[in-house]
């Protein structure tokens, strides 16, 4: 796992030498945020050693290396998932690659169904912890102990300073940033009425297919994280209709101009 890793940032560095402060991870619907990284050069998934490219509709699958409010960034134009028949190793792979860069910052993104009957489709969301019903963790097996501890800790996986500042420019744009609890299961089906039932009963906020695997390698490697889910539509037997991917795409882009300017805001003040 060194070595692959090293591979595919020795590859980075060759097409662009810098050192990114803030890493980005970009969900369905939502990669045309990368449209405001200035100085920018983009690399295809595809090139990029031990990489895999994305196969879901709305993910890019490029990697941006460039500024946002004179802050460097790395930014990944779409994830691959574990439903699309990908590890859980290779799922979190380009967190880990980002993390030796030389990022001390992520922030996540999603899509996700609301589940929190006081949410709308298109309200983004901070989130504030999450619960991982997923079943698998990146962290099981030999531990990385150039990476970190065998047993980290994850009472604050979604750091408090960071997602204050989301907060504070969320008062700034007079926006009405909800918070939240995210739940994570593998996909690719959407969930039950009872399932989501039962994941209200549990606490969840919002439910979704990605995010917590990077969250856990992230914390893992000593990378402060934070989180914005945008609820692109309300899960399964809140509304008398069924879910589509569509759907999704559709509510994640009418909700680009706050989420662009949320995020370029809020690096700015890292």
């Amino acid at each position: 796992m060194y070595e692959k890793i090293a591979d595919a940032v020795k590859y980075i560095q060759s097409k662009k030498s810098f050192t990114p402060r803030v890493g980005v991870v970009l969900g369905s619907g939502l990669g045309c945020f990368g449209d405001f990284v200035e100085n920018k050069i983009e690399i295809s998934y595809k090139e990029i050693p031990n990489f895999f490219k994305t196969t879901i509709e709305g993910h890019k699958g490029k990697l941006l290396l460039g500024d946002i409010a004179g802050v460097a960034v790395a930014v990944l134009q779409g994830r691959v998932h574990y439903y699309e028949g990908h590890s859980i190793e290779e799922v979190v792979f380009p967190v880990r690659v980002l993390s030796q860069l030389g990022i001390k910052t992520l922030i996540l993104t999603n899509a996700s169904g609301g589940v929190n009957c006081s949410y709308r489709a298109g309200d983004l969301v901070l989130i504030e912890d999450h619960i991982d019903l997923t079943g698998n963790n990146p962290l099981v097996g030999p531990n990385l102990e150039k990476f970190g501890p065998r047993f980290p800790d994850m009472t604050y996986a979604y750091n408090r300073e960071i997602s204050n500042l989301f907060v504070q420019t969320a008062r700034e744009m007079n926006y009405d940033l909800k918070k939240g609890v995210y739940c994570g299961l593998t996909g690719p089906s959407y969930e039950t009425p009872a399932e989501i039932r039962m994941l209200r009963i549990l606490g969840a906020d919002m439910v979704g297919m990605s995010t917590v695997a990077e969250s856990i390698a992230a914390n893992h490697m000593g990378v402060k994280v934070a989180a914005i889910s945008c609820v692109t539509n309300m899960a399964a037997g809140l509304l008398d209709q069924k879910l589509d991917h569509e759907e999704v795409k559709i509510e994640a882009n009418k909700a680009m101009n706050i989420f662009t300017k949320l995020l370029t805001t809020t690096i700015a003040k890292l």
